[in-house]
């Protein structure tokens, strides 16, 4: 009896499944994003996609359930990838069996990056297999003469056939497994093009199979769209165990690693690289080179601290206030929310009475850092003044705060972490919210803390 062969409608932004081609799609509300596949329904039945699904082959046996207090865990269930920035994201290490998304724009540095943990790793004797679908093997090879020596512990493949990679690695057995990337993998029992949102969905889960069933760490590069996403269906997303997005202009030197999904983490963490001739190099003081090439005694120019997870940044933020030549003014952020750009000018228009609708306004994160925490608000207020009034802000003058729509200066989290990093590059005073000037002014001997409990307060200080 032939197999009965149909078609389905999948868009190509979230996934969505339907039976006929529709011209906006109901989950994201994206316009022409449905695309035609061919379904061709497997001959084994249904009993035989339940078992894989639950990762049942035939000769496995049946997963019995087990009590919370029978497991235990030891240190081995993490690799060390002995990149400090990485293992800060992951959240303390690699997970034995975990599936780990790879997201960035083309050139960012993400093959570099797992080049890179395949060679730390190799050298670690763990076995590494390195399945690469995009480049050749003599140009992988050129790649890593620039990054260093490799050991035999590490293997690389060419190959896009998801059935020849599976073989290959229930053969070898590798530790860590790095594919690159899930778009070119080819799934032979879907019939649709490689990069299709059927062949990522199929492939992933294959993927997720393996490193389950033989405690098997697996990493995957994913293109992304012009949007900044990883390119395919979001359950892609839901899927895996660890996304993580490389940031950054691929024409700068700086990258930051984010991990937007962790299972085994913080999502709050990141990581700083800077991309050099020999490869990834860990920044592990970041705050210094964001302040690199400060302006002396500009105006318009404040530092500020923002916390990452555990880690204090200290970052320069700069505003340009000009009076417009236009009916509406224009407001620009480079690096935070637009949105609250438009807010704070609102509330120091209302509260402290400074005219600023016939002005442009201009906000930029300096060193290409992206940062929405509320804690930059009191930061991003007194730039716009000191821009607007054209009177510099000391350069050993730092401040955070969150400013409320009264103008009230309310506290942020772990003030005295961000304290203390400033006081260790040198800042001699802070402007921090009243509460946390109160409460720490005897903690802290070397740096003066003033408290304001306004924004009034605060801009009245720029004269």
């Amino acid at each position: 009896m032939a197999t009965k062969i149909k078609s389905v409608f999948y868009c190509q932004s979230c996934g969505y499944e339907s039976s006929k081609w529709m011209g906006q799609c109901p989950g994201c509300k994206e316009w022409n994003t449905f695309v035609e596949e061919v379904i061709k329904p497997s001959v084994t039945g249904k009993s035989s996609k339940v078992s894989a699904a639950r990762g049942v082959g035939a000769g496995d046996s049946i997963n019995k359930p087990m009590k919370l207090s029978e497991i235990t865990l030891n240190e081995e269930d993490r690799y060390d990838t002995h990149i400090g920035e990485l293992n800060r994201v992951l959240g303390g290490g690699l997970v034995k069996g975990s599936l780990t998304l790879v997201g960035g724009d083309p050139g960012i540095g993400k093959s570099t990056l797992l080049l890179q943990t395949a060679r730390l790793l190799s050298a670690d004797n763990r076995k590494v297999l390195y399945i690469s679908g995009e480049e050749s093997l003599q140009q992988i090879k050129l790649r890593a003469n620039r990054i260093g020596d490799f050991t035999d512990n590490m293997e690389l493949l060419c190959e896009t056939d998801l059935g020849t990679i599976e073989e290959t690695i229930r053969r070898h057995a590798p530790e860590v497994v790095i594919i690159d990337s899930i778009q070119t993998m080819f799934n032979e029992n879907v019939s649709s093009a490689p990069g299709s949102v059927s062949q990522v969905r199929e492939s992933t889960g294959v993927l997720m199979r393996i490193g389950k069933q033989l405690g098997i760490s697996i990493f995957i590069v994913g293109h992304v769209t012009k949007e900044g996403t990883v390119a395919g269906p979001r359950v892609l997303e839901h899927m895996v165990d660890t996304v993580l997005y490389f940031e950054g202009d691929r024409h700068a030197s700086y990258r930051i690693l984010r991990a937007v999904k962790n299972r085994f983490g913080s999502t709050n963490e990141i990581g700083v690289f800077e991309m050099r001739s020999e490869g990834l190099v860990e920044v592990e003081n970041p705050s210094e080179f964001m302040l690199e090439g400060k302006p002396e005694n500009a105006s318009g120019s404040v530092v500020t601290c923002s916390v990452e997870g555990t880690r204090p940044i200290l970052i320069e933020i700069q505003a340009l206030v000009s009076h417009t030549n236009f009916n509406f003014p224009r407001r620009q952020a480079n690096g935070t929310d637009y949105n609250k750009v438009n807010l704070l000018m609102a509330v120091m228009e209302k509260r402290v009475g400074l005219e600023l609708s016939s002005y442009d306004c201009y906000i930029n994160l300096a060193g290409g850092m992206k940062l929405i925490e509320p804690a930059l608000d009191l930061s991003m207020c007194m730039a716009i003044v000191s821009s607007f009034r054209n009177r510099p802000i000391p350069d050993d003058v730092i401040a955070f705060g969150e400013v409320g729509l009264s103008g009230e200066v309310r506290s942020v989290n772990m003030p005295d972490v961000r304290i203390s990093e400033a006081q260790r590059l040198g800042f001699k005073t802070c402007i921090v919210p009243k509460a946390v000037a109160d409460k720490y002014k005897k903690s802290f001997k070397g740096i003066e803390l003033i408290g304001v409990s306004s924004v009034q307060e605060a801009v009245s200080m720029i004269k």
